[in-house]
This record gives structure tokens, C-alpha cells and sequence, in this order.
């Protein structure tokens, strides 16, 4: 096991440099230096500029030494938590994406602390009882929250519990500071739109596992239901489901740019979305390296808790 995870670890370094390689190719173009001179000067100073002054521009911030001085200098400063300034909002981008990725961890906190429990419930029921009333129940509507866009999810959550009901504020009165409500409506979207999903490949696997011969053989010996229930259908039904539930953590990031955007909630997919329409490409920058790092995390965690769960992996 310790060989495979060394593995993943190798594997995820290469990963990560390559793409940081690609990523600073991209933003390192001639037309997006050209960007950065006219987010910093603005139209008339960067219209106004000759070549000489662009030249000089590009030596006083640096840019016009080789490629792979400028890679290196930039790895540098990511790893020293240097990631550049914001142009929008005149400040370094390293606070900044932190205090982005704090909101976006307590919403995601809530949202896995209510949608796993859920989830792991409604599969594990529907799929001890395949094809009876409850399992239909369950089936149905897991497919009909999941299919839901999370836009329209979002719009049908705040008129009845905002407009309607009155029990929370709407996205107007979020704006401004930050509360325990500003998370329920956000939490709510997020766990109606994803437990379906959680919960269809819960079914799945657990409807799979008891018709598995060794469930039989236990039930046949006498062995008290809920027993091998608990001790033998379960965890080998929570292998896949688990790889599942991890690799959520991918889709929360793009997930939460709809969220976000619209109960005014400011977090990383805010943040990202904010950037990408100013052009602000520092933010940018960052903000997609921090996602391919959670990326290929959440895969290495995956793999390791398979090996965990999975004793065929773990002693191969």
C-alpha cells in the first residue's frame, strides 16, 4: 500500500507541473502582457506607449527576461505564497483567495456534513429494498432533484423559504456582512441538487452486494439481519460510494460558481467568476492552479481510502 500511495504522490507532482507549465504558458502570451499593461495603465496610457515605453514597462515588471527565468521566478512565488496583485480589487491575490476558500470551506463543510448522512440513507434503504415501494419512492425522487439545473433549485428555494415563508433573507440582505443564514438557502441548493446523485450509486451498490453469495450464506447460517447488514453488506457497499463522495469535491468548485453568484455569497467561485469577466488575470492564474491542486488531492484521497476499504487493493 505504501508502494501505491508513493504512486499517487509521484503521480500528483507531475501532474501538478505540468500543468502549472501549461497555465504559466498561457498567461505568459504577448496578448495577455498586453492585458496586464492596459489593467495597470488603462486605455490611454497603453494606446500611448511606443514600443520603447512597452519595452521599458516590460523590463521594470520583469517580463522580458527568457521564459524559463520567469517560470522559475513564478514557481517561486507560489511557493512562497507570492501569487501576484489583484487589478480589480487593488490587493495581493494570496489573502484574498484564502479568505475566498475560507466561505467556500464552511459552505462546503455544511453541505457534506447534511448530504452524506442523506445520501448514504435513502441508497442503503433503497437498495435493501429493491423494488418495493420505498425503493421507487427513493429512486424517484433522487432523479427528479438531480435533474433540476441548481439555478432553478436556487430560484425555487428562495421564493418559498425567503418570499414566501419569510424564514430567511433573501440574496438582497446577504450582501453585506456574514451570518449563520447567509448559509442555509446556499447549503440547502447545493444538498438538493447533489444527494440524488450520492444516493443512486449508493442503491446501486448496496442492491449489488445483497445479492451477493456471501450475504446469503450468512443470512442462511442464523446470523442476526441487522448484523450482517452492519458488518458485512455495508462497508463493501460504501467502496464505491465513497470514491463518489470524494470526488464531489471537484464538482463543489464549479458547483459553487452558480451558488455563489446568485445568493451573493462570497466565496472561491464568486471570486473566480468575478475575475474572469474583469480580466483579471493574476486571480485567474491562481485561482484555476488552486483547483487542479484540489483536483488531483481529492483523487489521491479517493485512491487511498479505496485501499482502505478494499483489502483486495490494500495486500495486492
Amino acid at each position: 500500500m505504501i508502494k501505491l500511495i508513493g504512486r499517487r504522490l509521484l503521480q500528483m507532482l507531475l501532474i501538478i507541473l505540468t500543468v502549472s507549465i501549461i497555465l504559466f504558458l498561457i498567461f505568459d502570451s504577448d496578448s495577455y502582457k498586453q492585458r496586464i499593461a492596459l489593467a495597470e495603465l488603462g486605455n490611454f496610457g497603453l494606446s500611448s506607449m511606443s514600443a520603447d515605453d512597452y519595452q521599458a514597462w516590460l523590463t521594470k515588471k520583469g517580463l522580458n527576461i527568457p521564459v524559463y527565468e520567469r517560470y522559475a521566478k513564478w514557481v517561486g512565488g507560489v511557493l512562497t505564497g507570492d501569487l501576484g496583485q489583484s487589478f480589480e480589487k487593488a490587493t495581493p491575490v494570496a489573502p484574498l483567495l484564502l479568505d475566498r476558500l475560507k466561505n467556500t470551506g464552511i459552505l462546503a463543510f455544511w453541505v457534506f456534513a447534511l448530504m452524506i448522512p442523506i445520501s448514504l440513507i435513502l441508497g442503503v434503504l433503497s437498495g435493501m429494498n429493491e423494488g418495493s415501494k420505498t425503493d421507487r419512492s427513493i429512486t424517484f425522487i433522487s432523479v427528479f432533484f438531480t435533474s433540476m439545473p441548481e439555478i432553478a433549485t436556487a430560484v425555487i428555494v428562495t421564493v418559498v423559504f425567503a418570499l414566501g415563508l419569510g424564514w430567511f433573507p433573501t440574496k438582497s440582505a446577504m450582501i453585506n456582512g456574514f451570518d449563520g443564514w447567509q448559509l442555509v438557502l446556499p447549503v440547502m441548493t447545493l444538498v438538493i441538487y447533489d444527494f440524488g446523485y450520492v444516493a443512486r450509486m449508493t442503491r446501486a451498490s448496496m442492491a449489488e452486494v445483497m445479492t451477493s453469495q456471501y450475504i446469503r450464506t450468512a443470512v442462511l447460517k442464523g446470523i442476526p439481519y441487522n448484523r450482517v447488514i452492519m458488518k458485512h453488506a455495508l462497508r463493501n457497499a460504501l467502496i464505491a460510494p465513497f470514491t463518489i463522495i470524494v470526488l464531489q469535491l471537484n464538482w463543489l468548485l464549479s458547483g459553487v460558481v452558480v451558488v455563489e453568484v446568485f445568493f451573493e455569497y462570497k466565496g472561491f467561485g464568486k471570486l473566480l467568476l468575478e475575475a474572469a469577466l474583469f480580466g483579471d488575470i493574476y486571480v485567474v492564474q491562481a485561482c484555476t492552479l488552486v483547483a487542479v491542486v484540489i483536483a488531483v488531492l481529492s483523487q489521491i484521497i479517493s485512491d487511498i481510502g479505496y485501499t482502505f476499504l478494499n483489502p483486495r487493493i490494500r495486500f495486492a
